[in-house]
C-alpha cells in the first residue's frame, strides 16, 4: 500500500522464462530508482538464479519465492523454460496457473498500489479487480508481432481470426495497412498454429494474451516510437487500448560487476588479440536448442566461413568432430557463462549471429552491430524479417519447408556481413540505427513517463 509520502508497492510478477524475467527486472529498478517499493515474485529456483542487484536496491526491492504446485509431468527441478529440455511448456503452464491462490493470498496481505503481470496469468485481472489493484500487462513482446496476432481483442481472445491454415501466416495479414514483408516461414507457421489451439494447460496462448490485455488497465509495452513508429499505432488500433512504450529498455553494461571475474578476464584477453571489428558474436539465447544437424552445420559453416568468431555455447555436445581443434586460434567456443553485453561492446566485435529474440536483437543494434539472424522459437522469425527490411542483417537462408540450413549458407552469411563488399549498406544502416536503440536518455524518458502514469493513476481508494 502507499505509504504517507506517496511512494508506490509494486508486484512484478513474469512469466517462467528468462528473456521475461530480465525485462521485468530492468524495470522494476527503474521503479525503484523513483523512490517505489516493488514486490518480484517467482519460484525460488529462479529467483536464486536471477542476476544480481546492485546493493542500493536492496531495501526497495523485495523477492518473494512462490514454489511451483506439483503437476503430473513436471519433474521438481524444472521451474522455468530452460529447463524444459523436451517436455512440453503446456505443464509448466499448468503449474503456473496453480500459482493463483498463494499469489492471491500475497496481493491480499500486502495491498499493492499496482500489480505488472506477463502474458501468461489470464486468470490476475479479476483478482486484482475484486482486490481494488491497478493492474498493467507488460508486453516484453515487439509491437510489430503482436499487430500480427490478431485483427482484434476479441478475435484474440475467441479464437476467431480469419487465418486457421498454416499457410494463411507465411503472408502479411489483410489488416496491415503499410506495405511489409512480415511474415512466418511455413515450418514457423505450425508452432503459431498450435498457439492457437488449447494446450494441456487447458488455455490457448491467444487466449492467454487477449485475457492479460483486455483485463489490463494499461498495456506497457518494451518498444520505442523513434522506431517503426507505424508498428504501435497499429497495435493501439487493433487492440482500441491504451498502449506505453517503455522504449527499448537498453541495459547499461555493468564493467564493474564483471572486471575481476575469472571467465571474463579470459575473454576479454582473448577478444584483446583480435583485430578491430573482426570477431563475429554467435549466441543463440537461453531458450534455443540446437538438434545434432543444426549444431553440426552451424559449426561447420563457421569453420567454412574463416572469419574470427566467439561462440557462446552451454552445451557443445555434439559438436562436428576436431572441430574446435581446426579452428583454434580463430575462433573460440566458450562452455561457460558470457557476459553478452560486455563482448558485444568490445571492439573487436564486429558483427553479431543470433536467434533473434527482442533483447538480443536490442543489445546487438545499440552497439552498431549487423545482425547475422537465426530464428527459432516465438516471434524471432517475425523481428528477423522486421529488421531485415530495414537493413541492418541479413537472415541465414533456410529451407522453407522444414527449417533446415545449410554449412555453406551459414558460411556465406558470415562472409557477406564481416567481409565482404556487399556487407557495407548493413554496417552502416546498423550504426546509423544505434542512435536509436542506443541512446539511454531516449529510452529513460519513456520509462519515466511510465512511472509517471503508475504514480497517477493508481487507485483512488489507495
Amino acid at each position: 500500500m502507499a505509504n504517507k509520502s506517496g511512494s508506490l508497492h509494486v508486484v512484478m510478477f513474469p512469466w517462467l522464462a528468462f528473456g521475461h524475467f530480465v525485462p521485468f527486472l530492468e524495470l522494476s529498478k527503474f521503479i525503484a530508482q523513483r523512490g517505489h517499493k516493488v514486490s518480484f515474485i517467482s519460484t525460488p529456483k529462479n529467483i536464486d538464479r536471477l542476476p544480481r542487484i546492485p546493493p542500493e536496491f536492496a531495501s526497495s526491492i523485495t523477492f518473494v519465492k512462490i514454489p511451483l504446485p506439483p503437476v503430473d509431468g513436471l519433474p521438481e527441478n524444472v521451474e522455468a523454460t530452460v529447463d524444459l529440455g523436451g517436455l512440453d511448456v503446456a505443464v509448466l503452464k499448468k503449474a503456473y496457473d496453480g500459482l493463483e491462490p498463494e499469489l492471491t493470498r500475497f496481493l491480499e496481505y500486502s495491498a499493492p498500489d499496482w500489480i505488472i503481470y506477463d502474458f501468461a496469468p489470464y486468470w490476475i485481472p479479476h483478482i486484482a479487480a475484486k482486490l481494488n489493484i491497478s493492474k498493467s500487462f507488460f508486453c516484453i513482446f515487439c509491437a510489430a508481432s503482436m499487430a500480427f496476432c490478431a485483427p482484434s481483442l476479441d478475435a484474440m481472445i475467441a479464437g476467431t481470426g480469419p487465418r486457421t491454415k498454416v499457410e494463411d501466416f507465411t503472408v502479411p495479414p489483410k489488416w496491415i495497412p503499410f506495405e511489409s514483408k512480415l511474415a512466418f516461414k511455413l515450418y514457423e507457421s505450425r508452432w503459431v498454429v498450435r498457439g492457437q489451439n488449447l494446450d494441456g494447460s487447458g488455455v490457448s496462448d491467444t487466449y492467454r494474451v487477449g485475457s492479460a490485455i483486455k483485463g489490463a488497465d494499461v498495456t506497457l509495452i518494451r518498444y520505442c516510437p523513434d522506431f517503426e513508429g507505424q508498428w504501435l499505432k497499429l497495435l493501439e488500433d487493433l487492440l482500441q487500448r491504451h498502449i506505453i512504450p517503455l522504449g527499448l529498455m537498453p541495459p547499461p553494461v555493468e564493467k564493474s560487476i564483471v572486471e575481476n571475474n575469472e571467465s571474463w578476464i579470459a575473454i576479454k584477453d582473448w577478444l584483446d588479440g583480435q583485430d578491430k571489428g573482426s570477431v563475429v558474436y554467435v549466441a543463440l539465447g537461453s531458450e534455443v536448442s540446437l538438434n545434432q544437424l543444426q549444431l553440426s552445420e552451424l559449426a561447420l559453416g563457421l569453420e567454412l566461413s574463416g572469419v574470427p568468431f566467439f561462440w557462446a555455447l552451454r552445451n557443445p555436445s555434439g559438436l562436428p568432430e576436431g572441430f574446435e581443434d581446426r579452428v583454434k586460434g580463430r575462433g573460440i567456443v566458450w562452455k561457460n557463462w558470457a557476459p553478452q553485453l560486455n563482448v558485444l561492446s568490445h571492439d573487436s566485435v564486429g558483427g553479431f549471429l543470433t536467434h533473434c529474440g527482442w533483447s538480443s536483437s536490442i543489445e546487438g543494434l545499440m552497439f552498431g552491430h549487423p545482425l547475422i539472424m537465426l530464428p527459432f522459437v516465438a516471434d524471432t522469425g517475425l523481428i528477423a524479417r522486421m529488421l531485415e527490411e530495414k537493413q541492418v542483417g541479413i537472415e541465414i537462408p533456410r529451407n522453407d519447408v522444414d527449417g533446415s540450413y545449410a554449412s555453406h549458407s551459414v558460411a556465406n552469411s558470415v562472409r557477406l556481413i564481416m567481409v565482404e563488399n556487399e556487407g557495407k549498406i548493413f554496417k552502416d544502416k546498423a550504426k546509423e540505427i544505434s542512435a536509436i536503440f542506443g541512446d539511454q536518455d531516449l529510452h529513460d524518458s519513456y520509462l519515466h513517463k511510465c512511472v509517471d502514469y503508475l504514480e497517477n493513476k493508481r487507485h483512488e481508494s489507495k
